[in-house]
């Protein structure tokens, strides 16, 4: 079997396994950070894609947004409407819908291993999405957190351990 073959193989039988619990599409985007945040966290994915990323299986309730970056990144929400007020309001409901945000950064090196998870209250990260899309030129912007901001604004949650 060559290689091509066999990781092919493999993400099919991941697919089957993720099909038993509902994940229609394993390689949707972001998809598999989100099982490995969510594993790491306690936490049940969502099965949409346009539901929140995840909640709490003891209180579904609660939802929660991930974002994610490689260290040395920017965590981002992506298609924010600045304008008109209906579609900025809904984009905004993206990040108000949850509990809190969590900011997981991977390392590049490894891209299933998660080094840190900051958590960020829903409050901060709707002011700075705020603020940016005021700043914005643009009627459609994507917002963006480095992970200085994460740190300085979050609380460490998970750090991978040495």
């Amino acid at each position: 079997m060559n290689y091509i073959r066999q990781i092919v193989s493999y993400i099919r039988k991941a697919q089957e396994i993720a099909a038993q619990y509902g994940f229609k599409n394993l390689l949707q985007p972001g998809l598999v950070k989100e099982l490995e945040v969510a594993d790491i966290l306690g936490h049940e994915v969502h099965r949409t894609k346009h539901e929140p990323d995840a909640y709490d299986p003891a209180n579904p309730s609660r939802k929660f947004e991930y974002l994610s970056c490689f260290a040395g990144g920017t965590f981002q929400l992506d298609r924010m409407f600045k304008s008109p007020p209906d579609k900025r309001a809904k984009s905004l409901e993206r990040i108000t819908r949850n509990s809190a945000i969590y900011c997981a950064v991977f390392d590049e090196e490894s891209p299933l291993d998660v080094i840190v998870i900051y958590e960020v209250a829903v409050e901060v990260i709707l002011r700075e999405a705020e603020r940016q899309l005021d700043a914005s030129r643009n009627a459609i912007s994507h917002v963006g957190f480095t992970i200085k901001w994460a740190e300085q604004n979050g609380r460490v949650v998970y750090s991978k351990p040495a």
